[in-house]
């Protein structure tokens, strides 16, 4: 019985004592969505999948986000990570092998954002058929831009 007890306390304390990685986990799921859908979404210049899209991503380190659709300007961001808060729980319950599992798992980071919207705009944007690339742009006016003149049609 003694012997269950102290097992049992021992067991208690050594999986108790990394907060975050029993919290959190190594991994996070991160939520990918377009407008318009169907997007195709490269992480860390791997193409994972189409919008609409979830994914579990390794919390201990950064990622690269593309999102591409042919006739859009590509979206690009970067997933960055934050601390999160329950490392502390080995501070506080005196984990000291939480204090080394959980930077090496990665759970001591939250992965931001969790959830990436992508508003494609339209502009420039390539279109490959196999040997010939295709590109096309369209200029945004800005309105701070003043107007000096205006080309027109030469007759021949």
């Amino acid at each position: 019985m003694r012997k269950t007890i102290i097992s049992s306390s021992l067991a208690l304390v050594l999986l108790t004592t990394s907060c975050a990685t029993i919290v959190s986990g190594s991994k996070q799921n991160v939520k990918f969505s377009s407008n318009p859908s169907t997007a195709t979404i490269f992480i860390d210049e791997v193409e994972v999948g189409k919008t609409p899209f979830e994914i579990k991503l390794a919390r201990k380190s950064e990622h690269s986000v593309m999102i591409k659709l042919e006739g859009y300007q590509t979206y690009q961001t970067k997933l960055t990570k934050e601390f999160n808060a329950w490392y502390i729980g080995n501070i506080l319950f005196g984990g000291l092998i939480g204090i080394i599992i959980d930077p090496i798992t990665g759970a001591m980071y939250n992965l931001t954002p969790d959830q990436v919207n992508a508003q494609m705009n339209k502009g420039t944007a390539f279109k490959s058929n196999g040997k010939d690339i295709y590109v096309a742009v369209a200029l945004n006016i800005d309105p701070s831009w003043k107007k000096v003149g205006q080309l027109e049609k030469v007759a021949n």
